[in-house]
């Protein structure tokens, strides 16, 4: 069942209203013992340091022990770069609300898109290259416009380890919002926007659960790029929303993805697709001979809603049942130091 509460965001937009939460609402509004601790304020905590980028490179590169960065109110125009540490890591924004997005205080945005880089990884707001790492709280935003044809792709994160943990986070974006590249990736009650392949990568097992996704303009929710059948990825969009970001989106102007490499893997299951969604659901990729559609499964599970309804592309699938938790992420993941259930 779905709330008339509208949801305030920046950029201007009035959200469509996300699903029912029912985490209990917790506040984390002061840094724990021994957390390196940001604070950009113009009346900082004493021994805090005033950019992200700073509190990152103050962490121990050495130290096995657990560290916690903490990051009081504030947008933080910078992009941020962690490094492989030898330690976990927990990033924490400042709020009164820990269980969604909705009360987020912490801000990180930059403006860069492939028009003068490299590659993808260098646009991106956040760079997170750490294994066993958590956010919570944490809005990510890219916020690069007007976006051309070509070499347009402005990351918001670029999630390149693997067990990482994403709890309660926004990212914004409108071509490639979300990088998820390697290893095992968790996504639960956070916000996706954008555009064209808001969610892609090449390696990852990556489950998004109860993620309010909202689409700012015409293309494609997902972007798989599993290149052989021995490739482990997937990409599994479960119990979440789907829906224009507001009522300037045309209806049908989105698909729930398009397979960026031959043997592309996504399936989305007992979500609600707003009429944003086609009829036909799924695109083939168009630069290719074959679409890249022999190989890919592209699938569906029990989702509701106007975008759940019409004939879907004759490459797609109908699943029999929906995909567990346990096969992406592994029988034990619950006792994964980067699952926190209590967002589950």
């Amino acid at each position: 069942m779905r709330l008339s509460l509208a949801f305030a965001c920046l950029f201007g937009y009035t959200i469509a209203s996300p699903l029912v939460r029912t985490r209990q609402a917790t506040s984390q509004t002061s840094p724990p013992d021994g957390a390196v601790v940001v604070d950009g304020s113009s009346s900082p905590q004493a021994g805090s340091f005033p950019t992200v980028q700073q509190g990152v490179d103050a962490l121990s590169n050495s130290s096995t022990t657990a560290q916690v960065l903490f990051i009081f109110p504030g947008t933080y125009e910078e992009q941020v770069y962690i490094p492989a540490l030898q330690s976990s890591l927990t990033i924490q924004g400042h709020t009164i609300d820990s269980s969604s997005y909705e009360k987020n205080e912490v801000t990180i945005s930059y403006n860069l898109a492939r028009t003068t880089v490299a590659n993808n990884d260098v646009t991106a707001t956040v760079r997170q290259w750490n294994n066993n790492t958590k956010f919570y709280n944490v809005n990510i935003k890219n916020t690069f416009s007007p976006h051309p044809s070509t070499n347009g792709q402005n990351l918001a994160i670029s999630a390149q380890t693997g067990n990482q943990g994403y709890y309660g986070v926004q990212f914004w974006g409108y071509q490639d919002t979300v990088l998820a590249n390697e290893g095992n990736q968790l996504y639960a009650k956070c916000l996706i926007v954008g555009a064209v392949d808001l969610i892609f990568g090449q390696d990852a097992t990556a489950w998004f659960e109860n993620v309010d996704i909202r689409v700012n303009g015409n293309g494609f929710i997902t972007a798989s790029g599993r290149d052989s059948a021995d490739n482990p990825s997937w990409y599994v969009i479960n119990n979440s929303d789907v829906a224009a970001i507001d009522s300037s989106i045309p209806a049908g102007d989105s698909s729930l993805g398009r397979p960026w490499k031959a043997f592309a893997r996504v399936v989305v299951q007992n979500t609600f697709l707003g009429d944003v969604i086609k009829a036909a659901g799924w695109d083939a990729w168009s630069s290719a001979s074959d679409g890249n559609t022999p190989n890919s499964t592209l699938a569906e599970f029990g989702n509701t809603g106007p975008g759940s309804e019409g004939t879907r592309a004759s490459f797609s699938k109908k699943l029999d049942e929906a995909v567990s938790f346990e096969s992406i992420l592994g029988s034990e993941y619950k006792s994964e130091w980067y699952v926190d259930s209590a967002y589950l």
